[in-house]
């Protein structure tokens, strides 16, 4: 039986999330080429090229991706076995509007159940053994988790998953900014780490189901710590050290391609004040997005992809805004070095002092 514990479910749900990335990049620049060509309305220009690649979008988006991330995760929880029957289960929690989130559930269900099917066929007859692999696993837990995630699984995850369309979908005013505010913070909290990948997990399971303004949010929260921390080093550069200087230089290139693990260094010599500052730029970034209904069809690929939003210029001012606000805060909270920290030059101050007023007047050398 396949292990459980915090760290294979993390294992797995990562697995299924690398499946499902390439295809959501996929589906999601098709469906904002044909957009921004277009324009908003071209899914209603029938017969034309741009309503087929828009159909490869959305069909992408919305018919395959919760049938890959459910057969992937099941795929490594039982290995191949597993796929068949996760893939069909993944487009029925789909087709009864389970969404990204019912998709992940049935994955683990239709593994562990796969697993459990494995082990009980373990040891039948040398004349059985052939079938189980083809016939038997295939047929018995197609049939069983198939009409489990319609009838028992899918029900409530439909019903949760409908609610919170609803939600996102009737906010307003206060109630949109406080949503992005909560996103992009969590999304802004720990630079790749467990919480951003969460937050983006939620961003992305919105995406699916056709709410694009939380991933406009998440995009926000990945992209503006590298370049809050360029604004913070050009505000109080003196107020960083030798080895920060040399980290900010790698935030620029990283931050372009949207890989904000590389403010992992400075979060390091400074956890809470850069913590605290991001957390508060992406916030109020993320809140601000969520009132102007910036959207983004894609869910990966740094600048490259701002393009392709339904509303390219707010989403850089957003982007500015935060990074400016953290920028800014992180320059007001970090402390000025010391006057015995070091420079540049990799010496301190004092050692100058005391390497000045070293004598060798009072050196004597003993005979041996």
């Amino acid at each position: 039986m396949a292990a459980f514990s915090i760290s294979t479910i993390k294992k797995h749900v990562m697995t299924g999330v690398s499946f499902m990335i390439p295809l959501v990049v996929g589906s999601g620049l098709c469906k904002a080429i044909a957009v921004i060509f277009g324009g908003p309305n071209v899914s209603e220009m029938e017969g034309t090229f741009l309503q087929f690649v828009d159909s490869i979008g959305s069909t992408g988006l919305g018919t395959f991706v919760v049938p890959v991330i459910c057969a992937a995760i099941s795929y490594s929880i039982a290995d191949k076995p597993g796929i068949a029957p996760a893939l069909l289960v993944g487009f029925i929690a789909s087709d009864i509007k389970a969404g990204f989130l019912g998709g992940i559930l049935g994955g683990f269900f239709v593994g562990y159940f796969v697993s459990l099917l494995k082990r009980l066929f373990r040891n039948v007859p040398p004349s059985v053994k052939g079938l189980v692999p083809i016939l038997l696993i295939p047929l018995i837990a197609t049939f069983c988790c198939s009409v489990i995630m319609k009838y028992v699984i899918g029900v409530p995850v439909a019903m949760l998953m409908t609610a919170l369309t609803t939600f996102l979908q009737n906010m307003q005013g206060g109630s949109k900014f406080l949503f992005g505010l909560i996103l992009g913070g969590f999304t802004g909290t720990d630079f790749g780490g467990p919480i951003n990948k969460t937050a983006s997990l939620v961003a992305n399971g919105f995406m699916v189901d056709g709410i694009y303004e939380p991933e406009a949010v998440k995009l926000l929260g990945c992209m503006i710590p590298p370049m809050g921390i360029i604004v913070a080093y050009l505000l109080a550069k003196k107020k960083f050290l030798p080895d920060e200087r040399e980290a900010v230089k790698a935030c620029f290139p990283m931050g372009v391609c949207m890989i904000t693990e590389c403010v992992i260094p400075l979060a390091m010599n400074d956890l809470w004040r850069v913590v605290l500052s991001s957390v508060v730029g992406c916030g109020i970034a993320g809140g601000v997005s969520m009132l102007m209904g910036l959207q983004a069809y894609v869910p990966h690929g740094g600048w490259f992809i701002i393009p392709t939003m339904n509303n390219p210029l707010g989403y850089v001012l957003c982007m500015i805004l935060g990074s400016v606000i953290m920028g800014g805060l992180l320059a007001l909270l970090k402390r000025p070095l010391k006057d015995d920290a070091t420079d540049t030059s990799g010496t301190t101050s004092e050692g100058q002092e005391a390497s000045a007023s070293i004598s060798l007047d009072d050196i004597t050398i003993a005979n041996l």
